[in-house]
């Protein structure tokens, strides 16, 4: 039987290689033989790839490729200043949008844009002409009462306009206090969204209401479905049977250990080493087996799915499985016997991978340790049971010859300064502690780097449908600008840099150790992609190899957990892939994606909320810090110990007159010639603390 060719991939070859103009549906349908009868088929395709932004409807009804036609689809990032940038899902340079031509887009939503002009040196700039799909359908911020309507001004700075509320539409709520909108209408040009008050979160300085605030305005699922918690607790009321160990390897007699953060909720990995030979050792690398509860399809799943992972705020987390398995059935706790999947990895002394079996199996935890109690007991200053101690050295001194096989293939290292915010019961910031980044945190992830890559390449060898964790090359025009960047620090980036990491590499390493190292690092991640997941394998650009996924931490992330399944059915049990699953796997790595992007924003806002609150009490006190930035209006300075962002406004150095010298990135004194460049060292003054906006305005300090 005769079908037409009517599918996705179809049309767009023909659009991209056969169609020389904007064309019609009948010349569509005459390229790819679809008869008349068939056009209702072809005109709904049509149709649902136009609403996804896969192809454009111009004047007269003609579709074109939006490349071809000088549009440009992606995700809306707006600054605080209301301005925005169009990144681009096919790569390619970011397109600047004002104010004034962003129409009813906003921060987070997909967007079709047209480049106006492009200037050398500059951004492409545009005007967005069509919102493809919404970031969210709620809106937090703070209600106003105006008479007989209200406005709700939006906390978040990004969402540059304010709501309209209608009359009877405020739910009660009182004047500044702090509301959830669901938004009716977003508006056009000319008019502001609309809204109505759904969820009245609380007044602000509440305990607690600043960070609901941040969970309501990424709309994260705060609380688990009563089905879910049901089901959870049934698998909970049914588990430890006799028949759950069967067929399983049984590691519980070998000495295995977690190692995790002091603040862990969950551990989903644990580590065991043995010597087979004189120069032969096997690492096990046992992760928790979340597949075998969570059955595909089941209600936990389907939450699961939509979750996407863990969201770990500065004051709470919400986890991506219910408590009794997050943080008991599924967590690899001392002492109990729990159901895993183990990676045995088979390596010399060199750091040389012999070989990798995988295994469902079941251990018994010994200890659980922090990064900073397993860091002690290698450098001798805790004590620990011999055994346990032999085996962080080995572990240590393998991992040591990892990372150095990796960065021999180019992966790069960011040791990016980090910070923990410690709060209270009311929630109110006592202490911002700097992370050390320790010789154990790089035993841990060098060996789950290593599982990772081997599940990988695993599913790559039998040509299975999979989730791969992807990483392309950076943009050229972005590296470019990087380049000029650090020339002006008299430094030098390669011109091989979008095709391997290793030049990246070696800039990194001409600034180890010097006041500028942090900037630099910080500024070639910025030039770099973002890290996704696909149901393509396109390699990892930032750790140099050519076959990554996630499997390490299932508890926390639903592509682990399908990856768990793919390794268990098609690896251990050899069974047919079953079909549709690459279609399937497509939506998880979409979905997943989408939601990490998500987890990442809130957990940062939450971060710097907190530092912000922390600092309004340090008004007028000093702090050391770098100059992280350098503009015509002022020098961005990272302070030190709270690692806060902030700005020394050009009016604030009184001393002289100060001019902007882009080619050295430096504010120069006019009469005294006084110069502040990118990576010099100051003492500044805490002047102003705008928390809602998460400004922080400095002082110099002499």
């Amino acid at each position: 039987m005769w079908l037409p060719v009517i599918d996705r991939s179809s049309v767009l070859r023909y659009l991209r290689e056969r169609a020389q103009r904007p064309v019609r549906l009948k010349e569509i349908a005459r390229g790819l033989d679809v008869e008349a009868r068939d056009y209702r088929l072809l005109k709904r395709l049509l149709r649902d790839m136009e609403e996804a932004g896969e192809i454009y409807r111009v004047r007269r009804r003609r579709y074109a490729l939006p490349g071809r036609i000088n549009l440009v689809v992606g995700r809306m990032q707006v600054t605080r200043a209301g301005h925005g940038f169009v990144l681009p899902e096919e790569g390619g340079e970011d397109v600047f949008v004002r104010s004034a031509q962003l129409g009813s887009a906003y921060d987070g939503d997909r967007v079709v844009a047209r480049i106006e002009r492009r200037r050398r040196g500059r951004n492409p700039e545009g005007t967005v002409v069509k919102v493809l799909e919404r970031a969210r359908s709620r809106v937090v911020g703070v209600y106003r009462a105006s008479g007989r309507f209200g406005l709700l001004a939006p906390i978040d700075q990004a969402l540059h306009r304010d709501v309209f509320v209608p009359p009877g539409a405020d739910s009660g709520a009182p004047d500044g206090w702090i509301v959830v909108a669901r938004i009716v209408d977003w508006g056009s040009d000319h008019n502001d969204p609309v809204g109505e008050v759904v969820e009245i979160l609380g007044r602000p300085g509440d305990p607690g209401v600043d960070v609901l605030a941040i969970v309501h305005a990424h709309e994260l699922p705060a609380e688990f479905p009563h089905d879910v918690l049901s089901e959870a607790d049934e698998l909970a009321a049914r588990s430890r049977r006799a028949a759950e160990l069967e067929g399983r390897a049984d590691f519980r007699d070998l000495l295995t250990f977690t190692i995790d953060p002091i603040d862990a909720k969950d551990h989903d990995d644990a580590l065991s080493i043995q010597q087979l030979a004189l120069d032969r050792w096997r690492v096990g690398v046992h992760i928790a087996d979340v597949s075998h509860f969570v059955g595909e399809g089941s209600r936990i799943d389907l939450e699961a799915f939509d979750r996407g992972t863990s969201v770990y705020l500065v004051d709470r987390v919400l986890p991506m499985l219910p408590e009794v398995l997050s943080s008991d059935l599924c967590s690899l706790k001392p002492g109990a016997d729990r159901l895993t999947l183990s990676a045995c990895l088979d390596l010399k002394s060199t750091g040389e991978l012999i070989s990798v079996d995988f295994t469902s199996s079941v251990i018994r935890s010994r200890y659980a340790l922090t990064y900073e109690e397993a860091q002690e007991i290698v450098d001798g200053e805790r004590g620990a049971d011999e055994e346990l101690r032999e085996a962080l050295e080995r572990l240590r001194g393998l991992a040591l010859r990892l990372r150095e096989r990796r960065q021999a293939r180019g992966g790069l290292d960011f040791d990016l300064p980090e910070a923990r915010v410690i709060v209270n019961a009311a929630g109110e910031p006592t202490a911002v502690q700097r992370i050390l980044r320790l010789d154990t945190h790089r035993l841990i992830e060098e060996f789950m780097i290593l599982v990772n890559e081997s599940v990988a390449r695993a599913a790559e060898a039998r040509q299975l449908p999979f989730i791969y964790r992807v990483h392309e090359a950076p943009d050229p025009d972005r590296l470019e600008r990087l380049r000029e960047f650090v020339a002006g620090l008299g430094l030098k980036l390669e011109p091989d840099a979008d095709r391997s990491p290793r030049a990246l590499q070696r800039l990194l390493a001409s600034v180890e150790g010097r006041p500028e190292d942090p900037v630099v690092s910080t500024l070639v991640l910025r030039s770099m992609k973002q890290a996704r997941y696909s149901a393509e394998r396109s390699g990892h650009f930032g750790l140099g190899s050519r076959a990554y996924t996630h499997f390490t931490s299932p508890i926390r992330r639903y592509p682990d957990l399908a990856v768990h399944r793919i390794v268990r059915s098609a690896l251990l049990e050899r069974c047919p892939v079953a079909e549709g699953l690459e279609a399937q796997l497509e939506a998880v790595a979409r979905r997943a994606s989408a939601r990490e992007r998500q987890a990442m924003e809130a957990e940062r806002e939450s971060v710097e909320l907190k530092k912000m609150e922390f600092l309004e009490r340090h008004l007028g006190d000093v702090f050391h810090g770098t100059i992280s930035g350098v503009m015509s209006f002022g020098l961005f300075v990272l302070l030190d110990d709270v690692l806060a962002e902030g700005l020394v406004h050009v009016g604030q150095l009184g001393d002289d007159y100060y001019h902007f010298v882009e080619a050295e990135y430096a504010l120069v004194g006019e009469v005294r010639r006084r110069r502040f460049r990118l990576g010099g060292r100051v003492q500044v003054q805490v002047i102003r603390v705008n928390r809602e906006a998460r400004e922080l305005d400095l002082g110099l300090y002499d």
